[in-house]
């Protein structure tokens, strides 16, 4: 019922920028969280951010000060703002939201993001 589309990954050199964006779309209200994971070849899925209806934030450690979540939550939409890119950020980023606590967990397809000289 709900699909989420990304955008905005691509490759950029160590210390760089970019802006990954997330649509959902087949909701009717507000998703109760919706965030970004993100998992490189051989490793574990791992969270990088997330952020709640009621504005609480959370961040990987490995990217606090670097990375921003926000949210449009009238059009469930989120954002995230990478800077000071690392090539250890380098990783496909997977759009995430659960409408509710109790509801199952949408994924969007995948973005690849690749940070290299």
């Amino acid at each position: 019922q709900v699909q989420l589309v990304e955008s905005g990954g691509g490759l950029v050199q160590p210390g760089g920028s970019l802006r990954l964006s997330c649509a959902a779309s087949g909701g009717s209200s507000s998703l109760n969280v919706m965030g970004w994971y993100r998992q490189a070849p051989g490793k574990e899925r791992e969270l990088v951010a997330r952020i709640f209806s009621g504005g609480g934030i959370n961040y990987a450690d490995s990217v606090k000060g670097r990375f921003t979540i926000s949210r449009v939550n009238g059009k469930n939409t989120v954002y995230l703002q990478m800077n000071s890119l690392k090539s250890e950020d380098t990783a496909v980023y997977y759009c995430h939201a659960k409408p509710t606590p109790w509801a199952r967990d949408y994924w969007g397809q995948g973005t690849q993001v690749t940070v290299s000289s």
